[in-house]
C-alpha cells in the first residue's frame, strides 16, 4: 500500500513515515498545500493522510479537488482541529474516516486497514486462483501452501492481485512498488529483474495465475485456463 502523509509539523511527519515504513507501507509525505498538490497532481496512492491546518491552504481544499478528479484514494483527515463542523464538513467532503490530533500511531495503523478492508469489501484477504494474499500480514500462500516473497516482490503482487486483469504501465507500477524515489533512476532494469523472480516463483510454486508482459505498455495479472479434468 503506498501513503501519502500531509502534515506540516516536522517531528510528526517524520515520526508518522518512520512508524509507517515499519509497517512495510511505502510512504511518502508533504508538508505544505503546494508540495501536496505536487504529488497528488503526479502520482497515485491508496490512501491520504490529510492534516487540515497547512500553512500555505486547507488541506479540505484538496480533498475536494480529489474527489473532484474522480480520484479513489482512501483519505483520512488528521487534524487538531476536533471541532464537530471540520469532523462533519470533511467526511460530507468524502473523507473516509476522521482522527483528531493527539493520536496513538497504533490507532493510526488501525484506521488504515480498516479504511482499506472498507475498499476490499470487508475482505481481509485477496484471492485470486489459488493464490491468497493477507495485506495486513504480508504473507502469500498457493493452494494453501506459504510463498516466501522478498518485500518488494510482495508489494508487486499486491498490487496486481488487488487490479487483476488491469494493463498495468511500468511507470505506475514502480512508483506504487517504490515512491516517487523512482525518479532518481535512469532505468526499470529493476523493474524487470523483481517481476522475473516474481514470476519464477509463483511457476514453480503452481500457482494458477501469471503475470504476462504487454508489448510497449507493462503488464497484466491474469488467471491461467484451467485443463478440464
Amino acid at each position: 500500500m503506498k501513503i501519502l502523509i500531509i502534515e506540516d509539523e516536522p517531528s510528526l511527519r517524520e515520526l508518522m513515515c518512520r512508524e509507517l515504513t515499519r509497517e512495510h507501507y511505502v510512504v511518502e509525505s508533504a508538508a505544505t498545500f503546494f508540495e501536496a498538490d505536487a504529488k497528488l497532481a503526479g502520482y497515485r496512492y491508496d490512501c491520504v493522510l490529510l492534516d487540515i491546518m497547512l500553512p500555505d491552504g486547507n488541506g479540505l481544499r484538496l480533498l475536494e479537488m480529489l474527489k473532484a478528479a474522480g480520484r479513489n484514494e482512501n483519505v483520512i483527515v488528521i487534524s487538531a482541529r476536533d471541532s464537530l463542523e471540520d469532523k462533519v464538513l470533511g467526511l460530507e467532503l468524502g473523507a473516509d474516516d476522521y482522527l483528531p490530533k493527539p493520536f496513538h500511531l497504533m490507532e493510526l495503523s488501525a484506521r488504515i486497514r480498516s479504511v482499506a478492508r472498507r475498499q476490499r469489501g470487508g475482505r481481509r484477504e485477496v484471492v485470486l486462483g489459488n493464490v491468497s494474499l493477507d495485506p495486513e500480514g504480508q504473507r502469500v500462500t498457493v493452494g494453501g501452501e506459504p510463498l516466501h516473497l522478498l518485500k518488494k516482490e510482495f508489494r508487486i503482487l499486491a498490487y496486481f492481485m488487488q487490479r487483476p486483469n488491469h494493463l498495468i504501465d511500468k511507470t505506475m507500477l514502480a512508483e506504487s512498488v517504490w515512491g516517487d524515489h523512482v525518479d532518481q533512476l535512469d532505468s526499470f532494469h529493476f523493474v524487470y529483474g523483481q517481476i522475473k523472480n516474481l514470476r519464477r516463483k509463483l511457476q514453480e510454486a503452481g500457482a494458477d495465475i501469471e503475470i504476462q508482459a504487454v508489448y510497449g505498455f507493462g503488464y497484466k495479472l491474469v488467471a491461467q485456463a484451467v485443463e478440464p479434468a
